[in-house]
């Protein structure tokens, strides 16, 4: 989260985690950023985030995907709380398809722990069917890793600030 509130000089970076341990471990890392003001993190579910609509411009998800209760309703309540012209990225270092040996481990165990790993059009459909525009799919097939990025369509908007999430 330091990287983000580095760049994000004009606004606040917000955290969740499910795990109360994992926010607390958060919380200590980010202690001086917190301290700043720069940096907030709480305790929440991707499926409710603790977020009003239209807040934030950036929301990332690293390697946090596998383990949303409902990917489809959880990309559209991420939708919820991104300012219009926002943008949210996924990233993994495993998807569905991969042929890098830890990926064809992942999708051989992913399904059996209850976790969701997605081929690279199950992550295009998982964007544009929650209402993303400019959805784009970056793979590295032989390094394993997805990015999949897509964008709440704009409306007029003139906010300065530099608002991101991380789930």
């Amino acid at each position: 989260m330091s990287k983000l509130a580095a760049m994000a000089t004009q606004g606040q970076v917000c955290g969740i985690d499910y795990s109360d341990e994992s926010v607390a471990v958060s919380q200590k890392t980010n202690a001086p950023w917190i301290d700043v003001g720069r940096v907030e993190i709480r305790q929440g579910s991707v499926s409710q985030l603790p977020f009003p609509d239209d807040v934030f411009d950036l929301v990332t998800a690293v390697e946090t995907h596998y383990f949303w209760p409902d990917p489809a309703a959880d990309t559209r309540e991420v939708f919820r709380v991104l300012k219009p012209g926002g943008a949210l990225i996924l990233i993994a270092e495993a998807y569905k398809g991969a042929k890098t040996a830890a990926a064809k481990l992942a999708e051989k165990h992913f399904p059996v722990a209850g976790m969701t790993l997605l081929s690279v059009d199950e992550h295009r459909e998982l964007f544009t069917t929650a209402g993303y525009s400019d959805v784009r799919v970056i793979e590295e097939p032989g390094k394993g890793w997805i990015c999949s990025i897509g964008r709440k369509c704009p409306k007029d908007s003139d906010s300065a600030s530099d608002n991101i999430s991380g789930v």
